[in-house]
């Protein structure tokens, strides 16, 4: 096994960590907070969402062979981000989280249900997957009125970094976020911002109700498997791989399950950073380049004690940075999905009902908007399907 160890693995693996964890750790911190999550329980989801992926990408690329990285659910916090706080707080919140666990679980032990959901008309899925994010990428426009001179150094670094290379954009962004934050924003305490030990690491007792489950659970859900292990598994096995998808989902799913106690977003294949690591820039030879995502892994797991210092850090800057750095990093997933969502000029009305309503953040019997937008738009496709 160690003789598969390759200096191009070892680089692209600690490249994809840094540019996973970089890109996305505000959408996560903005999706806990936005669940009612204190500093301190939002820090221990950042902590136990990396530890989780770390260990997954560790773990399974050592017994598969294959590049089978994992990353936490990026649209996942995204759309925890958008979403009203539950009547229960965030203990109701990790309740739902828990039975996204659960349902990821079940994908991986019947097969059907993985069909089930991969059945769904991917205009529709996207459609869904654009709408959830779509006011958190309103954000860094919203923060651009309030708080321009904050934004505009952090815009101009993500667009230089998006012309010279599209992963270079939101390290680019995160440089610039520091450098205002140590330059224009004014710190309570310096030395505390700097230097913070590991939160608490203790589970949230959870709230279990049915309105949250199907209301932010089952959204939770769809969006991890259509938005990321869907396409995850595709990167893998455009890049010449064979993929067991059900033993992979059934552990993530697994993994999904331990955290969410903690406050941690399900995991899930990866499919970006996956992209790095699948690739010729991981190795010539296809057979070592799982080692990319083993490194990764430990890297990831190096990254989760960073969670108290990250948290206490973000904590200083005004909400509406921190928004606004999660919104740049989702720019390209809602170019993507709207692209793909209005492909079919034959099926229009059904994603965009899909994205209205689940873009609107409207709430029926209790139930988001969500759930509601992918209800309708599958009944409108289905009905003008079989009218054709």
């Amino acid at each position: 096994m160690f003789r598969d160890l390759t200096i191009q693995a070892v680089y692209m693996g600690l490249l994809a960590a840094f540019i996973g964890f970089a890109a996305s750790f505000a959408i996560v911190l903005a999706g806990l907070t936005a669940m009612g999550a204190s500093a301190d329980e939002a820090a221990t989801g950042l902590f136990f969402a990396s530890m989780g992926m770390g260990l997954c990408s560790t773990w399974l690329p050592a017994v598969t062979r294959i590049p089978a990285a994992v990353a936490w659910s990026t649209p996942g916090a995204a759309f925890l981000a958008s979403t009203a706080a539950l009547p229960g707080g965030f203990a109701e919140a990790v309740g739902a989280m828990i039975f996204c666990g659960v349902l990821i679980v079940i994908t991986g032990l019947i097969p059907a249900l993985g069909r089930l959901v991969a059945s769904i008309p991917k205009p529709v899925a996207n459609a869904l997957l654009a709408g959830v994010i779509l006011k958190l990428c309103l954000a860094p426009a919203y923060a651009l009125g309030s708080i321009p001179l904050l934004v505009l150094p952090i815009l101009g670094a993500w667009l230089v970094g998006l012309s010279w290379n599209k992963l270079a954009a939101m390290p680019f962004a995160l440089v610039a976020f520091l450098l205002v934050l140590f330059l224009a924003v004014d710190m309570p305490s310096g030395a505390a911002v700097l230097y913070a030990d590991l939160p608490a690491l203790t589970p949230v007792s959870p709230v279990l109700s049915w309105q949250s489950w199907i209301s932010v659970g089952v959204p939770l859900y769809l969006v991890t498997m259509a938005g990321q292990n869907i396409p995850g598994f595709a990167v893998l096995e455009l890049n010449g791989f064979t993929v067991k998808r059900q033993p992979l989902i059934r552990n993530t799913g697994l993994m999904s399950l331990l955290v969410a106690p903690f406050g941690a977003v399900p995991v899930n294949m990866s499919a970006i950073t996956a992209a790095m690591m699948a690739g010729e820039d991981a190795g010539k030879e296809r057979s070592t380049r799982y080692w990319a995502a083993i490194v990764s892994g430990v890297a990831y797991m190096g990254l989760a004690f960073t969670a108290g210092a990250v948290t206490s850090i973000a904590s200083v800057a005004p909400p509406a940075l921190i928004t606004a750095v999660a919104g740049l990093a989702l720019i390209p997933a809602l170019v993507a999905s709207l692209s793909h969502a209005f492909s079919d000029a034959n099926q229009l009305e059904a994603p965009a009902l899909t994205f209205l309503i689940s873009a609107s953040g409207m709430v029926m019997f209790g139930i988001s908007g969500a759930f509601w937008g992918l209800t309708a738009g599958t009944l409108i496709w289905l009905a003008k399907r079989l009218r054709h």
